[in-house]
């Protein structure tokens, strides 16, 4: 099962007292102090659909990294944005939040044996009955001289999950008993259910928590059945290069040579 379509992704417009959104709604940057970093997805996710954002800041001095889960509240019902994810909006109920760390995410249940790794050249992530490509949900350095050599430590998984550029997303997977589990990606690899239980008849919107050293984040969007034009320019043209610095002296449209650098 794949998402039903590709759905603009962007973050609402009701967030932590902190945020500070662009004009687009997908990057949103804490602006200060290390709390009151909430923020939703603008609309309930589809099942299926994952909630993709990658790590584009952040700040020294602080302890804890990003915060990513899912809530069946709609943000406009909140009367006040709680300061942070864990444990105030938890504490409300309906609400499943997961605490990134930098090297122990993957969730192993009681009883149960840890799911084998996917191989990073698999064209998909397979959650289950959701199928997701991976080419998307994998972080990319910033072009540089050695950007080639981090690209292979992104796809391996190798690097922090809190280092910049990590990508990290949610999505919830529904279950025959008509409830749902929820799945944290990390650079293409799924964790492991990391709640189950969830009522996947309800609304459920994406949480994301820019607490302590994530400063900053935006949303990626993600090809869902069919990849875009864009992409599949995008493709064609990493596949004949050797470096991502040589797109630098290619003539191409500026948008797209941005996504061939940076995605």
């Amino acid at each position: 099962m794949a998402a039903r379509c590709r759905l603009v992704a962007r973050f609402h417009h009701i967030h932590g007292t902190n945020i500070r959104l662009d004009a687009s709604h997908t990057q949103a940057t804490r602006v200060e102090s290390f709390a009151n970093g909430l923020c939703f997805s603008q609309e309930p996710l589809a099942p299926g659909q994952i909630f993709l954002v990658e790590i584009e800041e952040k700040e020294l001095g602080w302890c804890g990294h990003l915060r990513v889960g899912l809530t069946a509240h709609d943000p406009q019902s909140l009367e006040v944005v709680p300061e942070y994810s864990l444990p105030d909006l938890v504490s409300l109920g309906d609400t499943w939040v997961f605490a990134i760390t930098r090297n122990h995410n993957r969730v192993v249940l009681e009883g149960e044996q840890a799911q084998p790794r996917g191989r990073p050249w698999e064209p998909f992530l397979l959650i289950e009955r959701v199928r997701i490509p991976r080419d998307t949900l994998v972080g990319r350095s910033r072009p540089g001289r050695y950007s080639h050599i981090l690209d292979e430590l992104f796809k391996t998984n190798v690097l922090p999950a809190t280092a910049r550029r990590s990508r990290i997303g949610v999505l919830y997977a529904p279950q025959p008993d008509g409830t749902a589990d929820m799945h944290i990606v990390i650079n293409g690899e799924d964790m492991g259910p990391s709640a189950r239980g969830l009522p996947a008849s309800r609304p459920l919107y994406a949480v994301i928590d820019v607490f302590a050293s994530t400063k900053s984040v935006r949303v990626i969007p993600v090809d869902y059945g069919f990849p875009s034009l864009q992409t599949l320019c995008r493709l064609v043209i990493q596949k004949h290069i050797v470096h991502r610095l040589a797109i630098d002296g290619l003539d191409l449209p500026p948008l797209l040579k941005s996504s061939c650098q940076h995605e």
